[in-house]
């Protein structure tokens, strides 16, 4: 799983058939301090997350397919959870 915060939509009026009703979104991986750390992919939204959320990316075709219950070979990357809130200690204290 990668960390990642929503960075905007993907709009597409010609689709495969595969991705028919499925919302798109680009995401950026980051670190836990919130770095990006990577380059933006494009994921199918499961959760409904919305514009700067951060969220976890499933990013393997085969885990993908079992959280869309299909097995779309055209589908690789997929949001799986809205973050909360990321808890990082470091020398025994929260930092965030």
């Amino acid at each position: 799983m990668i960390l990642a915060r929503v960075c905007g939509t993907v709009v597409s009026t010609v689709k495969i058939e595969d991705l028919e009703g499925l919302k798109l979104m680009i995401v950026q991986p980051v670190s836990p301090g919130g770095e990006a750390a990577g380059k933006q992919i494009v994921a199918v939204d499961t959760v409904q997350a919305g514009v700067g959320d951060y969220v976890l990316v499933i990013d393997e075709g085969g885990s993908a397919g079992i959280m869309l219950e299909m097995s779309s070979q055209a589908i690789r990357t997929v949001i799986a959870a809205i973050v909360d809130r990321i808890d990082v200690v470091k020398e025994g204290k929260y930092v965030r």
